[in-house]
C-alpha cells in the first residue's frame, strides 16, 4: 500500500492558520513534529510536504498552498507526483457534524457539503478516499457555519485542542499500519445498544 499521501485541508496564511476549518492542518503539522519534521515547500508541487519513513511505510504529510475550496488541485497534483492511488489518499478535514473532541474514520462517500472534499472529489473524478473527520461541532444559535469555520477554537476547546490533535495522529498511523476497519473501531466511540 505504499506510498500513503496524507493531506491536512485547511487555508493558507497565518490568518486562517489556527482557525476551526485549519483543523485538519494543524493534525498533518503536529504528526510532522511528533516524527521528527516539518511541512517545507517543494518546488515540484507547490505544495508543504514531509516525505517519511514510518514503520517501513513511505508517508508523505501535506498541506496544499490553495484555498479549501480549490483543494483538488494541490491534491490531485501530489497523488501524481507521489504515485498514491485513492485509496492511498488520507484527507484530514473539520466536521461540524461531529462534536468537538471526537473524530471518525471513513473510506469514501459523498462531500457532506464540505467545498474541500468537493473539490478533490471532481479534481480526482472519484470520493473513493480516506478521511480522517476531526469533530469541531454545530455553530451555537443561529452563527452561520461558514463564519463558524473561519474563527478560532474558544479557549476551553483550545485547552483541548492539542489533544485532540494527538489522536488524529493515532488514527492516521492506525489506518497506514492495522487499516481502515481497525482504525474505525479503535477511534469511533461505542454506540449504545
Amino acid at each position: 500500500m505504499d506510498p500513503w499521501l496524507v493531506v491536512g485541508l485547511g487555508n493558507p496564511g497565518p490568518e486562517y492558520g489556527r482557525t476551526r476549518h485549519n483543523v485538519g492542518v494543524m493534525a498533518v503539522e503536529a504528526l510532522a513534529h511528533r516524527w521528527g519534521g516539518r511541512l517545507r515547500g517543494d518546488k515540484y508541487t507547490r505544495c508543504d510536504i514531509f516525505d517519511h519513513r514510518w514503520e517501513g511505510h513511505r508517508v508523505v504529510l501535506a498541506r496544499g498552498r490553495s484555498y479549501m475550496n480549490e483543494s483538488g488541485g494541490p491534491v490531485s497534483v501530489l497523488a501524481r507526483h507521489v504515485g498514491a492511488e485513492p485509496d492511498q489518499i488520507l484527507l484530514v478535514h473539520d466536521e461540524l457534524d461531529i462534536a468537538f473532541g471526537s473524530l471518525r474514520v471513513k473510506h469514501g462517500g459523498g462531500d457532506g457539503g464540505h467545498n474541500g472534499l468537493r473539490s478533490v472529489r471532481g479534481s480526482l473524478a472519484t470520493g473513493d478516499t480516506i478521511r480522517i473527520r476531526i469533530g469541531i461541532g454545530r455553530p451555537p444559535g443561529r452563527q452561520d457555519p461558514a463564519d463558524y469555520v473561519l474563527h478560532a477554537f474558544n479557549s476551553v476547546q483550545a485547552d483541548e485542542l492539542p489533544l485532540l490533535l494527538d489522536r488524529a495522529g493515532d488514527a492516521i498511523e492506525c489506518v497506514i499500519r492495522d487499516g481502515v476497519s481497525v482504525a474505525q473501531n479503535r477511534f469511533h466511540p461505542e454506540v449504545a445498544p
